[in-house]
């Protein structure tokens, strides 16, 4: 790198919630700049996800999401000649990016009828602890916890 990293911009939280995460959500979920079609998607999503639990959408997709967190990932890192899958803590920050990231590509992936509708099964079922994107979760623990022999690579 041979300039100076370049400065994070603050996100304006969502009219709504009033939550940067919602914003930083439907920045992903957004599909060629069209934002406001993805908080109509997202807000709809969280509307039916209300009918079909009975709980408020919002509190159940913030607990979807705390659900498919992942806590350790895998890293490549290439010593003598042989790549390692290295685990490692995840950033913060890097966190909440994956489990935004798998709840949007596997809601994405999911067959229904609308994007609100497949957004909408994703939270119901990330927040029991169930789907596509909790697997993804498990998956890398699993990976993690394999690969627990080679920690002392670390850098």
């Amino acid at each position: 790198m041979r300039k100076a990293q370049a400065k994070k911009l603050p996100l304006a939280p969502d009219p709504k919630f009033n939550d940067k995460l919602v914003t930083r959500f439907v920045n992903n979920l957004m599909w060629e700049g069209k934002k406001s079609g993805a908080y109509n998607i997202f807000y709809n999503a969280l509307d039916k996800v209300a009918k079909t639990t009975g709980e408020e959408g919002y509190e159940v997709w913030k607990r979807a999401l705390t659900n498919i967190t992942p806590g350790v990932e895998v890293r490549s890192r290439r010593i003598g000649g042989a790549t390692f899958q290295i685990p490692a803590e995840v950033r913060p920050d890097r966190k909440v990016s994956l489990s935004i990231k798998w709840m949007v590509r596997y809601s994405r992936e999911r067959n229904g009828r609308s994007m609100a509708d497949k957004l909408a099964n994703e939270i119901v079922a990330a927040s029991k602890g169930e789907g596509a994107s909790y697997k993804k979760k498990e998956d890398t623990h699993r990976m993690a916890e394999a690969n627990k022999a080679f920690a002392h690579f670390r850098i």
